[in-house]
């Protein structure tokens, strides 16, 4: 059976890192496959409905014009959605090219909240106040043009962001793929979602970390130790950036725990970084005669279990102290957060 680093002792550990990091490598399960769904998740029949009504009061796309949509807006605003979807833009995106070419102010941050609030209640009609109807506006009459007019010709080594099946030759090229019998509906879904749910993955990060987190805390929680959860962007003294946990708190940290979930190889060498950084300081806290602490590593990922070197160094630096989610049982007892525990688990 595998040992891991946090089951031998500092000197083997020293001694030869690189035989721990299979250990680690194989403790790793990559989470990319499911996802939260998050506050603000416009399930497929939502968004389905909001597109079939955009359709029907258009005509099967035949009259494509800004009263006739502005109008269905206002009634269902989950086709606010739908259109910028078939524009294929973000909502600072579309925010941008409305103030520009309507002379309307559009400010990125209110396109961004209406999107938030549409997603939110997708089925509750929209009665907003002058300034904002005059936004809605500029947003659904930039849209009604740009589908209008599709591609326009681009230089040999450029490509527009209208060259795409449902925009290339305008509002014609909406009314084929909506009247071939192709599941249309479903092509626009998938893109509001993003490249194959990337979209909707990067909407929710902060949810998938957090159940990392989560985690850790509930086996802090259940020994009974005190701790220290810091906020995101949080800034606390002694630190370049606030570590996720810090035991017992702050004033006196004694343990901190790094927190890191990653399925990209590219940014699992930054966190590791981050990691060895955290390690540096306690070593140099340590040489300057004042008190340390324990720097832990709970990682989590695919990403992680790519780079080796990343990992013997994190190795070497937390001395050992790198958990997973499969070992996080035995965060406590392997770590000198065993000195701050005050409950034990029920026999």
């Amino acid at each position: 059976m595998m040992k891991y680093p946090f089951e031998a002792t500092l000197a083997e550990v020293l001694a030869a890192p690189e035989s721990f990091v299979d250990a680690i490598f194989s403790s790793l399960a990559s989470e990319f496959l499911v996802m939260p769904k998050g506050e603000g998740f416009l399930e497929y029949s939502v968004f389905a409905t909001g597109y079939e009504q955009l359709k029907k009061v258009t005509d099967g796309f035949q009259y494509f014009n800004d009263r006739r949509v502005l109008e269905a807006v206002l009634a269902s605003p989950v086709i606010l959605i739908v259109l910028r979807t078939m524009l294929g833009f973000t909502p600072p995106e579309w925010a941008y090219l409305a103030s520009s070419r309507k002379g309307v102010d559009v400010p990125q941050g209110a396109a961004r909240t209406l999107d938030r609030d549409i997603r939110m209640h997708p089925d509750r009609a929209l009665r907003p106040g002058v300034t904002t109807l005059g936004r809605i506006r500029a947003l659904v009459e930039t849209a009604c043009e740009l589908l209008q007019e599709g591609c326009p010709v681009v230089a040999p080594d450029k490509l527009h962001r209208f060259n795409k099946a449902d925009s290339l030759e305008g509002i014609t090229s909406v009314q084929q793929l909506a009247n071939l019998g192709s599941p249309y509906a479903m092509l626009l879904y998938e893109r509001f979602l993003g490249r194959p749910f990337a979209g909707h993955r990067d909407s929710v990060s902060e949810l998938v970390g957090d159940g990392l987190e989560s985690a850790i805390e509930e086996e802090l929680t259940q020994a009974g130790i005190t701790f220290r959860k810091t906020k995101r962007a949080e800034r606390i003294v002694g630190f370049d950036q606030a570590p996720d946990f810090i035991i017992p708190d702050e004033f006196d940290p004694r343990v901190i725990i790094e927190a890191k979930l990653t399925e990209d190889d590219g940014t699992a060498r930054d966190k590791a970084t981050r990691v060895i950084r955290l390690c540096q300081m306690a070593d140099e806290r340590m040489r300057a005669g004042k008190q340390t602490y324990e720097v832990i590593a709970c990682l989590a990922g695919r990403g992680f279990g790519v780079r080796r070197e990343d990992m013997r160094q994190m190795i070497v630096n937390t001395k050992g102290k790198i958990f997973t989610p499969k070992t996080l049982s035995h965060l406590i007892d392997c770590s000198g957060l065993a000195e701050f525990r005050t409950k034990r688990p029920s026999p």
